[in-house]
This record gives structure tokens, sequence and C-alpha cells, in this order.
């Protein structure tokens, strides 16, 4: 069975824990989408890194749906409202 080691005293327990200080996070801009992301690492909804095209699950559905909400933005209010159920029983003002 292992004996205790020596006391381990104040003094070093501060010089050990100069080391402990948290680094400032470095972060990159994405060129293309301007997203913020850790660098060497793709940005979120990014579909290529350094100019390679990269498998994403479901990519293109993604897409589409990126493509539509910008058009839902842009369209008028009454247009984006467009799904099937009734407005009787409510009010939107």
């Amino acid at each position: 069975m292992g004996l205790p080691g020596h006391r381990r005293t104040s003094s070093h327990k501060r010089r050990r824990a100069s080391h402990f200080a948290l680094k400032t996070v470095q972060l990159s801009t994405d060129k293309k989408t301007g997203a913020v992301h850790l660098p060497h690492r793709v940005a979120p909804n990014a579909t290529e890194y350094r100019g390679i095209q990269i498998h994403v699950k479901g990519r293109d559905r993604k897409l589409q749906k990126m493509l539509a909400k910008t058009k839902a933005k842009s369209a008028p209010a009454a247009a984006a409202h467009d799904h099937d159920h009734d407005h009787a029983g409510h009010d939107h003002s």
C-alpha cells in the first residue's frame, strides 16, 4: 500500500494552480456566411470548408428550408401564414 507523499504546502498549491487560468476563446469568422466558429472547425450550417464541399446529412433539405425562410421573410405577412387550420376559434390581432 502506498504511503502519503510530502505535505503540499500552500505555496506549492499556488504555483501549481497558476496554470489553471482560463484562456480567452479564439474565434474565426466564415468568409461566405459571416458565422462565428472555433478555428479549424466547420462553421455551423456550412456546406464547404476551405473550398472543399463537405457531406452534411440532409444538406439538400436544409438548403431548401433556408431558402424558404429567406423567401418568407421577404414576402408580405399574409403570405407567410400558410398553414392549414381553422381561425374561427381565435383572434390573431
